[in-house]
């Protein structure tokens, strides 16, 4: 269980994102819950994202995830919408639907009350690769709704950031999409 990091701001962020993403000639979409457009607002604002980002889903209801996004019913049904696995498949959806190298998604419990159990702060980000494997942190944040909301998109640019700067020496076979 991680906490966001707070390095940089989300703008800085996307745009070293955006910087990695265009140096290896791929792109990348987003798939939202708790942050409700926010993470793909992030990513359009830096100048030249139309070279890197394809689109994003806001899957803010739990069958959206499942009918647009392609989580599994059953996973829902068992877990809710504020679990890991829910981020991953989230990622790897929006990736596949959106013909993206890369996916990213965000869910959890911005509040004011608790969601499938979980406490406010309980949120899931997700980062799946051209490898189709995902990678998922849990955070458990503090504060209000816009602080939490925020601190989302924060914590998946940075996670998408890692995972583009750990494969970096790695040179994509993949582009737009696959599974």
């Amino acid at each position: 269980m991680s906490a966001a990091k707070g390095a940089g701001s989300p703008a800085g962020t996307a745009a070293a994102v955006l910087a990695a993403l265009v140096e290896r000639g791929a792109t990348v979409a987003a798939a939202e819950s708790l942050t409700g457009g926010l993470v793909a607002a992030e990513l359009t604002a830096a100048p030249g994202a139309s070279r890197s980002v394809r689109g994003s889903v806001t899957a803010y209801a739990t069958e959206v995830k499942c009918d647009v996004l392609g989580v599994d019913a059953g996973l829902l049904a068992e877990r809710g919408a504020v679990d890991p696995d829910v981020a991953g498949q989230m990622a790897r959806g929006v990736r596949k639907v959106l013909g993206a190298d890369w996916g990213i998604a965000t869910t959890g419990v911005a509040g004011p009350d608790e969601q499938d159990g979980k406490p406010v702060g309980t949120v899931f980000v997700a980062v799946a690769g051209p490898g189709g494997a995902a990678a998922v942190d849990e955070l458990s944040l503090n504060g209000g709704r816009t602080k939490i909301r925020a601190e989302s998109v924060q914590a998946v640019l940075e996670l998408l950031l890692s995972e583009l700067t750990e494969n970096a020496g790695a040179k994509d076979t993949e582009h737009n999409g696959g599974n």
